[in-house]
């Protein structure tokens, strides 16, 4: 296999965080709105690689009791297709964390990942929401929706704390069937194509909703689902702790989500709550699956396989700030996160039932949504495909879509221009 032209984004300010931070810093959103300090201007613009797209709040949600962390409405941001591509829909998930607790729920809450109330009004759309052909060859012209994250459970909760005068709504459930449910008449329901899609926590919202999707639909639509960096690994740190298992079990207990976890899967294990990682669901998704991750994801490394907890003596600061300082064994370590990955995916048998794949060694976390990364000159390649030509290649069924680039962790074609981070 060729040396790919890779893309890589460092994460190099995740080690100020805490585990689990509710914003991801390579959210489009964020990267473009530095970009853009008037968004109001970038909307009123010919329509370009960049498209400020407007908020609609879900109308009669809270009737539903599909509201926010704190009560408010959910909410989307949804930009029509055009000629070819009117009959065709994209739904990407946003992500941004999870809470495992009531006191980092409550503190979400005050936050836009709790509440719409904080959310801009205004969402950039680019990488494979782009409108520009030229950026988004494939979908540029499909119907594009963004569903807001405000539940913290990647839109899979169905549960209410109450104490007192405090009151904390944990459905994530309701908000996604009410945002489909708004969305069925405004040409949804008769979808020709249909792709739903998502980044990191909403990437794990794909797999916990891609069969239902399938459901809403036509049987003679063409449905398939996308996650990007959404494949949470159930491994251990390198202390030997079982520290993501621990918080995604807190997840599903607080939040009341073992309900709408994969039927299938929750049958077929001692405990259920292990659905909520995709290895464990992947092999009873029936419908057509393409996951995109890098088998070094900086979320994944930074706090999963070497959590602050793990090292409390700093030995793995300088290869997390710089990965040309990481030992020898260090590297050992990575790649061993690497195969197991890899194992579970090929244990899935998810590729046998029509999946794509594209896993690039980069230390980057969510792709699809950034220009830089979907489709441009110093986008990630194997073999010479980009990332928005696999998963075009994969959804239209032009060619095989199953990559997997080399071993090395953070390859050092995958540096892109300065700045880009």
């Amino acid at each position: 296999m060729r040396n790919p032209s890779c893309f890589c984004v460092y994460l190099l300010f995740l080690l100020a965080f805490p585990l689990f931070p509710a914003v991801f810093s390579l959210q489009t959103k964020d990267l473009m709105n530095r970009r853009s300090a008037n968004p109001e201007k970038a909307a009123s613009n010919q329509r370009g690689s960049r498209s400020a797209v407007g908020m609609t709040s879900v109308p009669r949600a809270a009737a539903k009791g599909a509201v926010c962390l704190d009560g408010s409405s959910p909410a989307y941001h949804l930009d029509r297709g055009s000629g070819d591509g009117s009959g065709n829909w994209l739904l990407q998930f946003e992500g941004g964390g999870w809470c495992n607790s009531v006191a980092s729920c409550l503190a979400r809450s005050t936050t836009r990942r709790g509440s719409t109330r904080y959310m801009n009004r205004l969402e950039i759309f680019s990488g494979i929401l782009s409108p520009d052909p030229m950026e988004n060859p494939d979908f540029y012209n499909w119907n594009r929706v963004k569903l807001r994250y405000c539940d913290g459970a990647s839109f899979g909760g169905n549960s209410v704390y109450r104490n007192g005068s405090l009151v904390l709504h944990f459905r994530g459930q309701r908000i996604w069937e009410a945002i489909v449910a708004d969305l069925i008449p405004k040409g949804l329901g008769v979808a020709e194509k249909a792709l739903l899609s998502g980044c990191s926590a909403g990437g794990l919202a794909t797999f916990i909703h891609c069969d239902k999707f399938r459901r809403l639909l036509p049987e003679a639509s063409t449905v398939k689902c996308l996650s990007d960096a959404g494949f949470f690994l159930d491994a251990r740190d390198v202390a030997g702790n079982d520290t993501m298992r621990a918080f995604f079990n807190g997840v599903v207990d607080l939040q009341g989500e073992l309900e709408n976890l994969n039927a299938g899967c929750v049958k077929s294990l001692p405990d259920p709550r292990l659905c909520l990682f995709p290895q464990y669901a992947l092999p009873f998704i029936k419908t057509p699956f393409f996951i995109l991750n890098s088998a070094y994801d900086a979320f994944q490394f930074n706090h999963i396989f070497v959590p602050p907890s793990a090292d409390p003596h700093d030995h793995w600061t300088r290869c997390k700030l710089n990965s040309t300082t990481c030992t020898s064994a260090q590297i050992s370590i990575l790649r061993g996160y690497r195969d197991q990955m890899l194992a579970a995916l090929s244990a899935s048998f998810f590729l046998e039932k029509d999946g794509g794949l594209f896993i690039n060694p980069c230390f980057a976390h969510c792709q699809s949504e950034l220009r830089e990364a979907w489709f441009a000159p110093f986008s990630p390649k194997i073999k010479g495909k980009t990332i928005a030509g696999a998963v075009g290649d994969w959804y239209f069924e032009r060619e095989d879509a199953r990559f997997i680039d080399s071993s090395n962790p953070f390859d050092r074609k995958c540096q892109g221009p300065q700045g880009l981070a």
